[in-house]
């Protein structure tokens, strides 16, 4: 069934403002509203979501039912998961939105009689990175260890409650995408951003495999998820993986490696400095790596990524201009925050 009234969250964020947008300038669509806590062009001032409807609305809180239910919402795109504490006002507000927020958000669609379809935003992240990870995840694998903290976690959660929504009103088709690193022209993530550093720390003795997604695919998947029912779960990421030291290379950036122990350490010193916004599963990622099987998103779901891993990189090299003199003044930054880090480490002692 076509969608016909489509609510997207999220729309404060490119990806979510790039579907509603999309979504808006289909003829066939009555009605698009978009839900956020701030308004997209405080945000972007350059946004245009057309004829999207902007609510401002905290997914949080039972007001998201009377949002679907006045406007007779038939398909929800839910795409505030949200990945970054610092982008989220600290890793509290970023749980209670993800988790709390998907929550209300479920439990209004459930009393809704009018909503048919549901498509949720998940993360590849939820296989966790571990040396004994499989060379590829499907998504019937289970992973070695759950994850216990950050976006990681509050993507497990997530998926269980949609899988448990999903048994209480069997008649909603519900699709799950699994997402890799999305990069792109617009993306503002702490991949993005560490691969912007001047000097880009790796972890000694370890290369990575990492697999990316071109964000004009992301767009792509979405709009298929709404447009037609695919209901499932499916891994989506550009075919092919590339090393992290080939990432760097073809970024033409100068690579540090930094021992295992010392990373968290970097890690912390690059959030205080608000320079990247890792969180530990992603400092796991550098050490360690993953890919996925995309299988069920060709055959199933019906759909080929038109970038690779390979070609999505080089479009974000292209597209970001990483090709650059060093900074030196920011190499500076980093290496007072963490010499400081270090210097702070040993007086109190690990925590």
């Amino acid at each position: 069934m076509r969608p016909r009234r489509v609510l997207v969250t999220g729309v404060a964020r490119p990806l979510g403002a790039q579907v509603a947008a999309a979504l808006a300038a289909d003829p066939d669509i009555e009605a698009v509203v978009g839900v956020d806590t701030v308004s997209p062009e405080t945000v972007d001032p350059q946004v245009d979501l057309g004829r999207t409807r902007f609510v401002r609305a905290d997914i949080r809180h039972p007001l998201i039912a009377k949002v679907i239910s006045t406007t007779e919402i038939d398909t929800v795109l839910h795409l505030n998961v949200i990945a970054t504490p610092l982008g989220a006002g600290g890793r509290t507000a970023m749980k209670e939105t993800n988790v709390i927020g998907t929550m209300q958000l479920l439990a209004a669609c459930q009393k809704a009689r009018s909503v048919t379809k549901l498509v949720v935003k998940s993360t590849t992240s939820i296989y966790g990175s571990s040396p004994r990870d499989p060379a590829l995840f499907t998504e019937d694998t289970e992973p070695r260890a759950l994850p216990t903290a950050g976006y990681a976690k509050d993507a497990v959660e997530v998926e269980g409650y949609v899988r448990g929504f999903g048994r209480r009103r069997p008649d909603i088709a519900v699709t799950v995408l699994r997402f890799t690193n999305i990069l792109g022209p617009q993306v503002d993530s702490p991949l993005a951003r560490y691969l912007d550093l001047p000097v880009v720390p790796t972890v000694l003795g370890f290369d990575p495999r990492i697999q990316l997604l071109h964000s004009e695919d992301a767009l792509a998947v979405l709009m298929r998820a709404a447009r037609a029912d695919h209901a499932g779960t499916f891994n989506v990421a550009g075919d092919g993986v590339l090393l992290l030291s080939q990432a760097i290379r073809r970024a033409g950036r100068p690579g540090l490696p930094v021992p295992f122990p010392a990373i968290g350490v970097l890690g912390g010193a690059a959030r205080r400095l608000r320079l990247v916004d890792f969180s530990a599963e992603q400092l796991d990622l550098l050490a360690h790596g993953r890919a996925v099987d995309t299988t069920r998103l060709t055959t199933v779901f019906g759909y080929r990524p038109r970038y690779s891993t390979v070609e999505t990189f080089d479009a974000f090299v292209r597209a970001r201009e990483l090709r650059f003199t060093v900074d030196k003044e920011l190499v500076s930054r980093i290496e007072h925050g963490l010499l400081g880090s270090l210097r702070h480490r040993r007086l109190v002692g690990p925590s």
